[in-house]
Parts: C-alpha cells; structure tokens; sequence
C-alpha cells in the first residue's frame, strides 16, 4: 500500500523489483531531505517489469550476441541513429553522421555503434547492449502483447493510497499511457525523469493513446506533473515536455555529471525531491516557485 510508485527504463532485465528498489530509495530520500521530507522505505514501491526482457537460457554469456547486421527493424536504426547525432552535438569527440542518406544498412548502424561506444554518455557499455536496449523500447511500443503485460505491473503496483508516481525513461511511457487508461485515479503526481516521451518519429507518435495533432492527451487523474531532465541526457531527447503535453507541465533541467542518464543522481537532485514531496503533501495548481525551462 505504498504512496510512492517507482517504475524503471531499460535494462533491467537481470534485476528485481526488491532489489531496484533498494537501490533506488536512498536516492530519492536525499533528494527528499534537501526538501525537508521523508518518506519511510515501506512506501515505496517498485513496478517492476524488466524480467519481461530476460533471455532464455542459451550457450552463450549474458545477452545474445548481436551485432549490427541484426538491426535490421527500421524503429531500432532510428533510436541508434538520433542518439548518435545527439551525442556528437554535445561532445566534439564524437564523430557525426554526415550525409547519412548514403549510407546503407548495416554499414551505417554500425557506426553508430561505433561512435556511440567511444562517446561518455555510453562509455562502457558494449554494442550489443545497445542493440538490445534499443530492442527493449521496440518491443513495448510495436508488440501489444508486451505492451499488456508491461501495463500490468504497473496496474498491480499501483493503490488508493498512491500519491506520487516516479518514472524514468521508457518507464515514463508505461507510466504516461497507465495514466491515461486509469482516469479512476485522481489526485496524482507524476515525475518523469530522463524521459523521450516527446521524441517525435520515435516514441511521441507511438504513444496510446495517439497524440492529435501535435498534442498528447493529459492524464485526466494528473493532478501536477514535473519533468526534469539533464541537458546532456542522450535519450531524453527533447527536454522539454510542455510543448507537446500541456502548458501545466513543469519542465526542469538538472545536472547528473558523467552519467547523464543514470537515475541515482536524478533522484538525488533537489529538484526531484521537490516534486515529490509536494505530491506527498497534497499541493494543488501546480509547484510552487516554479522555475521550469521551456
């Protein structure tokens, strides 16, 4: 029966609901305590749905060995590729595509990868993580199968006692449309956090329900609504949020180091802490002293 509902992004398929959890609570209670809040650990929940991705046994180690002759699903190239071009923008290290209507498949995909593996926002990680992360977002927004169960966990997470939703990455989109399928729940504040629901020709347009000219629907038992994002976060593409889903979002920009993406330092943030704690208190009409970027 908790008043706080976490939901993660991808690559989590080898953790746990428990376990995420407790990673992610010390985080949002420091974020909390610049605030002068707490919430106690029993609630706080997380709707997890990363087993969903987990492989089957197979002889090989860890993920399936792919490469990028195995991207071959125009939605995944398109992920690749708009983070590659995002990446080279903001670091001068990172080679851009140039005049990439020339080059064909998989030639182009794999120097995306190759780009993207040498960039900070992506240090460490292997190509085939990021195929399969991209594979991670394809799935829930083209796979209606997938796209119901992901939903449940969120339905099953969720309780007349929740007053704040977190959401971070593709977990922003199964937070947004479980929002907008359940207008039952009222009162409620959501905080996405290094989310691409607003990338067009990707994510926006995919979304459910389907955006009307231009313009998403608002979750009718939203009450206030926060998004915060780092400037240099790859996969937020589109740091702002209002444009696209109502001027009653508040748009923030943070700063998460390195590791732009990373949820830790984004629920560390004062900023998140903020909204959080003015959801858990029951503050209507929007954050007070707000000082979104639009």
């Amino acid at each position: 029966m908790s008043r706080i509902v976490l939901i993660h992004g991808i690559g989590q398929q080898l953790s746990g609901g428990h376990s995420l959890a407790e990673t992610w609570y010390p985080c949002l209670a420091d974020g909390l305590a610049l605030n002068g809040a707490q919430v106690d650990r029993t609630e706080v929940t997380m709707a997890f749905y990363g087993d969903l991705f987990r492989p089957a046994g197979h002889r090989g180690v860890g993920v399936p060995d792919l490469d990028a002759s195995d991207v071959t699903d125009d939605l995944e190239r398109a992920m690749l590729l708009a983070w590659w071009e995002q990446a080279a923008r903001q670091e001068a290290g990172v080679d851009g595509p140039g005049d990439r209507t020339r080059l064909r498949t998989p030639y182009i995909v794999q120097r995306a990868l190759n780009a993207l593996s040498h960039s900070a926002f992506f240090a460490g990680l292997s190509e085939r993580m990021m195929i399969f992360s991209v594979r991670q977002v394809r799935s829930y927004l083209t796979d209606p199968a997938v796209r119901r169960q992901v939903q449940s966990r969120m339905s099953a997470a969720v309780t007349d006692r929740t007053r704040v939703i977190v959401a971070h990455s593709l977990g922003s989109v199964v937070a947004y449309e479980w929002l907008c399928a359940h207008p039952e729940r009222r009162d409620l504040t959501l905080v996405t956090l290094g989310s691409p629901l607003a990338v067009r020709n990707i994510v926006f347009d995919r979304l459910r329900p389907a955006p009307a000219e231009g313009r998403a629907a608002w979750p009718a038992g939203v009450r206030t609504w926060c998004n915060i994002a780092d400037r240099g976060d790859v996969v937020a593409l589109v740091k702002t949020l209002a444009p696209a889903f109502g001027d009653r979002i508040e748009d923030r920009l943070v700063h998460n180091g390195a590791k732009a993406h990373d949820v830790r330092p984004y629920l560390t943030a004062r900023e998140t802490g903020k909204a959080v704690a003015y959801g858990l208190e029951g503050g209507a009409d929007g954050l007070p002293g707000a000082s979104g970027h639009r």
